[in-house]
């Protein structure tokens, strides 16, 4: 079915919501529900089809196309067709980097109109915004080096109006800018703060890889984005929902990040131990798989 539907897809418009929207659905769950095996060949007869991919190519630049002053409160046709084309495309980007599959036709994204869509928002559905960060992450788990795609809007290095400590900063983090991360990591600690689940899983997802990304790139810049004054109060703030709010998935997560990155002004040795303390008072067997497995990396980080 995978040749049908591809071929499919390559002949739609991107206006063609209501059969575009299902097609890219079936392309998606056909990548991630099937055999490793399968799977590999699935990755190469979609990245062969050249059609597809210039599909892909115009969905995605959409997004900043169909970006109306006032958006309605629901995910309209034109949104979840974004959603699908974005998800299909990180998975893409995995997947491709996953078999090195031969690349017949390269995507082309504007990195500026990804960041400013996470850093502005824009009144964006919060499914649209999730799909981006997906994309984010991808790439950044690539260190932008995919060959599947093409990253436009780069930061050049250094001009010379610039201060030289942000040159070299800059210079280090490449394609990013210095102020981009700052601003980025700012945006995702308000996102964390509205408790959208769903979002909330994607932020503190986005918020690892870059953190990841940074420490690769130069270690005191992350050293340094991992330990902000601000953090803590976000950690207050997620951690304001009741009793045993500190069991939530994310914000167990969150906590890991901080203690991977030693960040002891954000969580000192005693909330540490406190936080033990109460989790094992709590009903291990009794928690959801996804806070087990949160539980457990944050008691290995320990």
């Amino acid at each position: 079915l995978l040749f049908p539907v591809s071929n499919l897809c390559g002949k739609c418009r991107p206006r063609d919501t209501a059969l575009l929207q299902p097609s890219l659905n079936f392309l998606y769950w056909s990548l991630h529900q099937t055999t490793p095996c399968s799977q590999q060949r699935a990755v190469a007869v979609l990245l062969s089809n050249v059609s597809l991919l210039e599909l892909l190519q115009k969905v995605l630049e959409c997004t900043w196309l169909w970006s109306p002053p006032s958006r309605p409160a629901y995910l309209s046709s034109e949104d979840a067709l974004l959603c699908s084309g974005w998800l299909l495309v990180a998975s893409l980007l995995l997947y491709q980097h996953r078999y090195n599959t031969e690349v017949h036709q390269t995507l082309s994204v504007d990195l500026t109109e990804v960041l400013n869509a996470v850093i502005f928002r824009n009144k964006k559905p919060i499914l649209l915004l999730v799909s981006i960060m997906q994309f984010l992450r991808a790439v950044l788990q690539q260190n932008f080096s995919s060959s599947l795609l093409v990253i436009v809007g780069q930061n050049t290095a250094a001009s010379a109006t610039q201060p030289q400590p942000s040159s070299l900063q800059d210079t280090a983090l490449h394609p990013l800018a210095m102020q981009q991360v700052f601003s980025l990591v700012v945006s995702l600690q308000n996102l964390l703060v509205h408790k959208e689940l769903l979002l909330s899983q994607a932020v503190v997802a986005c918020l690892e890889t870059l953190v990841e990304y940074l420490y690769v790139k130069n270690q005191d810049v992350a050293l340094h984005v991992a330990s902000q004054p601000w953090h803590q109060f976000l950690l207050f703030t997620l951690l304001s929902g009741g009793q045993k709010s500190f069991l939530q998935p994310e914000v167990l997560r969150l906590m890991t990040l901080f203690v991977r990155y030693q960040s002891r002004n954000i969580l000192s040795q005693k909330e540490i131990s406190q936080i033990i303390h109460e989790a094992a008072e709590a009903n291990i067997a009794e928690l959801p798989e996804a806070t087990s497995c949160a539980l457990h990396l944050f008691l290995s980080q320990v």
